[in-house]
């Protein structure tokens, strides 16, 4: 990709290549897929846990600030980590059906492949050394976590930094005649938008009806779509319409690209302000397990005391389907008792459900 927002150009192709391959849900469980992917060998652990954390935090800005999605940032129980790595970090994302969904990982390999490989470097005192390792990546799973974040019933919702073209701009024109008369109108607007860096499509074309136009960038997620008719030529007025709210706005072309530009900030923090009150909504904390029995069924997150050991952990994925997503970086770290044994546990760990 040469840039953030050439990730939905992708999406069709990407669909293409795995639709063949698919198990269950495109893009999410697939016998093949498209991923990024980083190695790094370094000559001392506290370099390598650097570059460990150092990526996740890549990922989490990555998911957050483009994908607009909220993620916790955690580390893998024993059972949950990357075979062979002494710790895996990830990034946990809620969907908007409850379930959860990995967004990406980050490996801490100590020395473990090294020494299984004989990956050695010659150290200040030039003697042989195994490197010490991480491993990281996301893959195309992150299309499907921005569809099932952010889209709703009318089709696909792009978040403005991530959308190929954030603006569409919809003239109404009876002839010929009329379609220069808007883009003349149009003309300085569309240069000041350009010249800021936002990405404008000017459809002028004639085959196909505006309402036609309106229905097919609602559905493809373009984050704003302008109309322009011969009643606002008359008044110095455009139609400008967001895709994350549905709500429409007539608006002054003066100054316009301005105005589009707070426009598409408001909604790239909107997306994630109303991806992260869903994440907020459906979490909550449980003492006993018969209260997560429950609150599983609901779905969500859930924040839960374990203590410690594979066998509890895998008797409530066995019960209940759930898993321990993460033990979160940041959050409760009051200490207190298993819910399923009432043995001591350091800290509360993340539940959930999970694709």
């Amino acid at each position: 990709m040469k840039s953030y927002r050439d990730l939905p150009l992708l999406i069709n192709q990407w669909a293409n290549v795995v639709r063949w391959e698919m198990r269950t849900r495109l893009f999410l469980r697939t016998a093949e897929f498209l991923w990024q992917e980083g190695h790094t060998a370094h000559a001392t652990r506290e370099e390598a846990v650097e570059e460990t954390e150092r990526m996740l935090q890549v990922y989490t800005t990555f998911a957050e600030e483009y994908l607009a999605i909220p993620v916790i940032r955690g580390v893998k129980t024993a059972s949950e980590r990357f075979a062979g790595a002494e710790d895996t970090y990830c990034i946990e994302a809620m969907m908007q059906d409850g379930k959860a969904l990995q967004a990406g990982t980050s490996h801490f390999l100590g020395q473990n492949f090294a020494k299984a490989f004989d990956v050695v470097f010659a150290n200040k005192e030039n003697q042989q050394e195994h490197v010490w390792a991480t491993s990281w990546g996301v893959s195309t799973r992150l299309v499907g976590a921005l569809i099932m974040t952010h889209s709703d019933d009318n089709g696909l919702v792009l978040p403005p930094k991530l959308a190929p073209t954030q603006v569409a701009v919809v003239p109404i024109a009876k002839n010929a005649e009329q379609m220069e008369a808007v883009k003349d109108y149009f003309a300085p607007a569309l240069a000041a938008m350009r010249a800021k860096g936002i990405t404008v499509k000017f459809d002028d074309d004639d085959t196909k009806k505006p309402g036609w136009k309106f229905a097919e960038y609602e559905f493809k997620g373009y984050p704003v779509r302008i109309a322009i008719g011969p009643r606002d030529m008359e008044n110095g007025t455009v139609e400008v319409a967001r895709r994350d709210t549905m709500e429409k706005q007539v608006m002054q072309v003066i100054d316009l690209a301005d105005k589009v530009e707070h426009l598409l900030e408001a909604i790239q923090s909107n997306l994630f302000q109303k991806a992260l009150a869903l994440r907020e909504g459906y979490t909550r904390s449980v003492d006993s397990y018969e209260e997560f029995k429950v609150a599983i069924e609901e779905g969500g997150f859930i924040h839960a005391h374990w203590d410690g050991t594979a066998e509890t952990e895998e008797r409530v994925k066995k019960e209940t389907k759930a898993t321990i997503r993460c033990i979160p970086l940041e959050g409760d770290m009051t200490s207190g008792k298993c819910m399923v044994t009432g043995a001591p546990s350091a800290r509360r760990v993340l539940f959930a459900r999970a694709y």
